[in-house]
């Protein structure tokens, strides 16, 4: 039954892209059982309906290090020494392959779990992987940004783009046929930006480009998020903070269960369970993950750029030092305050000036309509119920990619780049 589901999603797709119409999936046919965006966002697919895909024991992969901004060494605490180089991982197939490059969404690093997932999807096809950790992690701030400030998606972009020159230039014995990239969330829109400069650059001239669930409007995506920290809970007052409500729930889960089980099934047995989270609740469970990752950026960013925002600029900071003061200072800045605080003066000292809503529009997607819109390698796949968009963004991808857009009807943000049919679409983008 699926595999006829997924046939008559590509046939549909076949028929509608020959118009230049986005390529809107039916809801009847897709199949994805998650209807709830926020509970699709955390649980993602059901086990079952997810591919087959290798073991870490049958990759030829390995982690490997980089030294590109040594001055660093002397900047950052002895404690931060685990990121005073940048990681990445490579998986290498024993024959000639393309090379696909896998960016990280926001504050996330080379291992995060999607990326895990997609360097697996793309092994098993074939292909030589690159994992690379999101320009706004803690550990690319650190080694391999430039201004340690991201968030001008253009710079990041750049300093991105350096670090796949550094991987290439390590690896120079991996027989690459072609270069292909890809990214979710904002790796999606820093691939984007990443593309367009190898335009001019040429070093890998990518065959094709594929963007998951990008931010259309960057402004307006962390606005939505930083929104959903401040949902009302029912439960929480003085005494009960959110965070001991969601632990209460775990905790009797695994009392139920009789085990603790923490595959990466947890979250979507969890949500069938009695104990499962409410919209309110799964809505701050998502904001505030993403405010956790608002902070980390702004901590380092201000440590290293020795702003004196959150740590003093003299403060000494050593292996014993606890970071625990800084991390609630850091907290309580979410992105917007970040952007006021630190992108935005260093934005305008580097350009003589400039608006908010320039730096809006030049680190979205607007930046580069013209590109997108002429250039038939890159595509998107986007989900109509992705908590990220805004009024008017799905407008400007079908009018931007015409039938390199890809709607499905369900997922929320990113839930379903692990299901079946997402897979199998992806695969056939590349192929294709």
């Amino acid at each position: 039954m699926l595999r006829s589901l997924r046939f008559a999603a590509l046939f549909s797709g076949l028929i509608l892209s020959a118009s230049a119409l986005a390529v809107d999936i039916d809801a009847a046919s897709y199949g994805y059982p998650l209807t709830n965006p926020f509970e699709a966002t955390i649980a993602t697919t059901p086990p079952d309906l997810r591919p087959e895909l290798p073991l870490d024991d049958d990759i030829n992969q390995s982690d490997r290090s980089l030294t590109l901004r040594p001055e660093r060494e002397f900047i950052l605490p002895d404690n931060f020494w685990a990121v005073k180089k940048l990681t990445y991982r490579i998986a290498t197939q024993d024959k000639p392959a393309p090379l696909i490059f896998l960016i990280a969404g926001t504050g996330a690093r080379y291992d995060s779990t999607l990326n895990e997932y997609l360097k697996k999807l793309y092994y098993k096809a074939g292909y030589h992987v690159v994992q690379l950790s999101s320009p706004t992690s803690f550990d690319f701030i650190s080694a391999a940004s430039r201004f340690a400030t991201p968030g001008v998606t253009k710079e990041d972009a750049e300093d991105m783009y350096r670090v796949m020159q550094a991987v290439r230039a390590q690896n120079p014995k991996v027989p690459v046929t072609e270069y292909y990239l890809t990214g979710y969330s904002l790796g999606a829109l820093d691939a984007a930006f990443v593309a367009h400069l190898d335009e001019t650059r040429r070093s890998f001239n990518f065959k094709k480009v594929l963007l998951l669930n990008p931010p259309v409007n960057l402004y307006t995506s962390i606005t939505n998020l930083d929104k959903l920290v401040q949902t009302e809970v029912k439960g929480i007052n003085t005494s009960t903070t959110f965070y001991e409500l969601v632990l209460s729930k775990l905790t009797r889960y695994f009392q139920q269960k009789g085990y603790i089980d923490l595959n990466d099934a947890l979250l979507y047995d969890f949500q069938q369970s009695k104990q499962h989270l409410t919209n309110e609740q799964m809505a701050m469970l998502i904001g505030t993950s993403f405010r956790f990752s608002a902070a980390d950026i702004a901590f380092t960013s201000d440590l290293i750029n020795r702003r004196g925002l959150i740590t003093p600029p003299k403060f000494p900071i050593t292996e014993g030092t606890s970071l625990t003061p800084f991390l609630k200072r850091a907290l309580q800045c979410d992105f917007d305050c970040y952007l006021t605080d630190q992108v935005i003066p260093m934005w305008r000292a580097r350009t003589d000036g400039g608006s908010l809503l320039q730096l809006i529009d030049q680190v979205s997607l607007y930046a580069l309509k013209d590109y997108l819109h002429d250039s038939p390698k890159i595509a998107v796949m986007h989900n109509a119920d992705d908590v990220i968009l805004g009024p008017g963004d799905l407008g400007f991808l079908r009018k931007t990619f015409g039938d390199r857009l890809t709607v499905y009807p369900l997922g929320g943000h990113c839930g379903n780049i692990n299901y079946r049919v997402n897979s199998d679409a992806m695969l056939e983008f590349f192929r294709g």
